[in-house]
């Protein structure tokens, strides 16, 4: 899965060379990213006050706006574009890396097809997916935490305002445990998700033998025996699913209200201004989505387990060992 493409002389340059592009272009995102939230600041400030200033500072602010918000979306698509391309070679990569060894094995290798069509086309899309927005969040961790470090002084709620960067061990906790939550509520989604692809490739595999031979393969019983099997596992996998999605979406919604609880009564006060309350939001959003990335990826990450494993099963079946092209 790895060398096939980062250790092969002909995808090495492609490999290495687009994943420092990768990390390029998030980098720019990120900067933008920080302007942005440097923005809501001055931005906000101007509305809680607006009739203290004139309309022309207004304009300034939303003409600046623009101007951050026009690179970033044009970045952010040039990236999107590049690396699915880069997820599609990842995937030429590994299937033509997986045929010869294959093609020299005697004996059948269940769910072959499946394993080099299906499978590697999804562990690149997902791994693609995830990866991008794994290198954007440590990007913005690092940005955003020394930002939110410094808001935190803002805070005037008495159990909290004598601990320097409060914010960030809040975002943090929070983080920690919505991820342990989501273990124990998804802890089932692995194994119902292998045994899915199971299932699944036994149906397909009656079907395309039943093209060839309709007498013999492809028969009703048969292909309602192998049907209830699917119903099965997939009624226990949108059981599963169920819980972690209600899990999962009280734990956003209860994110979204928490900066402005912690940081709320300091306007109240005149501790800080509606600026200062804004950016402190916007920082703590983007540190604490970071910090819990992969709570709200647990089920794609779980599928990319899935896969992981089916893939490792058939590098071994048919012993694999990495890319001939080196």
């Amino acid at each position: 899965m790895i060398k096939s493409f980062f250790f092969s002389r002909k995808w090495r340059i492609w490999a290495w060379g687009g994943f420092a592009f990768i990390i390029g272009s998030l980098l720019a995102q990120t900067w933008i990213d920080v302007k942005i939230n440097e923005w809501y600041k001055g931005f906000y400030d101007i509305l809680q006050k607006a009739t203290e200033h004139d309309v022309s500072e207004f304009y300034d602010k939303i003409y600046l706006f623009f101007q951050l918000a026009i690179p970033y979306v044009i970045i952010y698509t040039i990236t999107n574009y590049f690396t699915r391309l880069y997820a599609f070679r990842w995937r030429e990569a590994m299937t033509f890396s997986y045929m010869p060894y294959w093609k020299k094995v005697d004996a059948k290798v269940e769910g072959a097809s499946q394993r080099i069509q299906e499978d590697c086309k999804a562990f690149a899309a997902i791994v693609e997916s995830i990866g991008l927005q794994v290198l954007r969040a440590l990007m913005l961790l690092i940005a955003f935490t020394p930002i939110l470090w410094g808001l935190s002084s803002n805070v005037i709620i008495p159990w909290l305002k004598d601990i320097t960067g409060s914010l960030v061990y809040i975002s943090l906790i929070a983080s920690l445990g919505g991820v342990l939550i989501s273990w124990f509520v998804g802890m089932k989604l692995p194994g119902l998700e292998y045994n899915n692809q199971k299932v699944e490739a036994a149906f397909r595999k009656e079907l395309v033998y039943g093209e060839d031979d309709r007498v013999e393969y492809a028969k009703p019983p048969t292909i309602l025996e192998l049907f209830t099997g699917i119903k099965y596992n997939y009624h226990r996998l949108f059981l599963h699913y169920s819980y972690f999605d209600l899990w999962l979406i009280l734990y956003n919604q209860s994110m979204v209200i928490v900066p402005y609880l912690l940081m709320g009564p300091g306007l109240f006060t005149g501790a800080m201004t509606l600026g200062v309350l804004i950016q402190t939001s916007s920082a703590f959003r983007e540190v604490q989505s970071s910090f819990s990335l992969f709570m709200q990826n647990w089920t794609r990450i779980t599928e990319l387990r899935s896969i992981y494993k089916r893939l490792s099963e058939f590098e071994e079946a048919i012993g694999y060992k990495g890319s001939d092209d080196r």
